[in-house]
């Protein structure tokens, strides 16, 4: 199948976004020729047609299954050992609250532990997830940054019991059931210092993801000669026994599978997404651009929850795809330098202005409102919202007119 691209007079239509159908990925299903296929598909069923720089993307989940990305609690629980020794207190450092991403590593985490010490922040998880909400922490005029709780006791003759407003989980009671279920004692400290945990424990395994960095600073000014600092990103970065891996973030971006598994991001797919443009030059005579992506990077204002459980939000992408927008305001144009400019004579100063403008605009005033973030991270936030997390069957979107601008006709 060969699906070329029309000429066209005017463009009257900026970006589009599809997300496109495909059969249910299984493990070591060719990736490659189910997405070729099904874009390719999707096009000569909806009559549309491709361009130089579409972007077709694919969701990180369905990557890391045809992989075959999983690993059993016991992988979880050996590679813990390996870097903790067997039978020890462990101190588990900021884990963010979620049944889907951390529920599954705890398990694993306790089954290779004497007893596990976790170690909250509060009043939210680093991601937004609530174990209870600011208003209390104002109602009750407390200040979470010189305030530590020592124990669950002293947490709940404070704060109570805390549902979290869109699970009804009190994850406190949660986390805690995970780690006794597995026969071990568990023990809490609600904290917004991670130094505390080496009052309870030697042996550390950072658990946050977007402020790993600081936190292990802070935590390496405190220790001693004993003491033992991992991250997850240091857990299953190689096979244990045929399981998956995550040769750069570890459990980092793992999700729960099942009652056993996980299913941990994706492993190097550059091979992937290359291909796939390489395939679809062969097929379209245009060249696409082709990411993987995860989490969006996006803020629910309801919840306050950042929607970023990711390392990143683009593990693999090809190399069109680098960089950030070099984009110009158009609404500053018009209000500022064109202001005195109407109608066609407006249209054609300000298309003039972005065909002629400078490849690094970074700093002027031009670009002021602008999106300064990776391309990346936009795109992989509209295919996040595009696809869902549902049952929407979408795990491939297509992108087109993302790169286009008013100047293009």
């Amino acid at each position: 199948m060969c699906v070329n691209s029309k000429t066209m007079n005017e463009r009257k239509v900026g970006t589009t976004v599809r997300g496109i159908r495909c059969p249910i990925i299984r493990e070591n299903d060719d990736l490659q020729k189910i997405v070729v296929e099904s874009v390719l598909e999707a096009a000569q069923a909806e009559q549309f047609t491709f361009a130089e720089r579409d972007v077709i993307a694919i969701t990180e989940s369905v990557v890391a299954r045809a992989q075959g990305n999983y690993a059993s609690l016991d992988d979880i629980a050996q590679d813990i050992i390996e870097k903790f020794g067997a039978n020890q207190t462990i101190g588990v450092v900021f884990p963010i609250l979620s049944r889907n991403r951390f529920a599954m590593c705890l398990k694993g985490i306790a089954r290779a532990a004497k007893k596990v010490v976790i170690l909250l922040s509060y009043p939210s998880d680093e991601v937004g997830n609530e174990l209870f909400s600011e208003e209390k922490l104002f109602e009750k005029d407390i200040n979470p940054y010189t305030e530590v709780y020592k124990s669950e006791k002293e947490y709940r003759d404070t704060f109570g019991i805390n549902l979290h407003p869109f699970t009804g989980i009190d994850y406190v009671e949660y986390y805690g059931d995970l780690v006794r279920s597995e026969g071990k004692e568990v023990d809490f400290t609600f904290s917004n210092h991670p130094e505390d945990i080496l009052e309870k424990t030697e042996n550390v395994l950072l658990c946050d993801i977007h402020t790993l960095k600081r936190t292990r600073r802070a935590v390496e000014r405190k220790t001693t000669a004993q003491t033992r600092i991992f991250t997850l990103c240091d857990i299953l970065t190689k096979s244990r026994n045929g399981s998956g891996y995550n040769e750069r973030y570890g459990l980092l971006g793992s999700n729960k599978a099942d009652e056993q598994r996980v299913k941990l991001f994706p492993h190097s797919a550059q091979d992937l997404v290359e291909g796939i443009q390489q395939e679809m030059l062969q097929r379209t005579g245009h060249k696409l651009e082709v990411m993987i992506y995860g989490d969006g990077a996006f803020k629910d204002p309801v919840g306050n929850i950042w929607e970023f459980a990711d390392p990143v939000v683009s593990p693999n992408y090809t190399s069109g795809l680098a960089g950030t927008p070099n984009e110009l305001k158009l609404k500053y144009l018009a209000d500022n330098e064109y202001k005195d400019l109407n109608g066609k004579d407006l249209e054609e100063a300000i298309r003039e202005k972005i065909e002629n403008k400078n490849k690094n605009l970074k700093g002027t005033m031009a670009t002021e409102g602008t999106t300064p973030r990776q391309i990346t991270d936009l795109l992989g936030s509209l295919c996040d919202l595009t696809s869902g997390s549902g049952d929407k069957g979408t795990p491939i979107v297509l992108i087109q007119g993302y790169f286009d601008n008013f100047a293009n006709k």
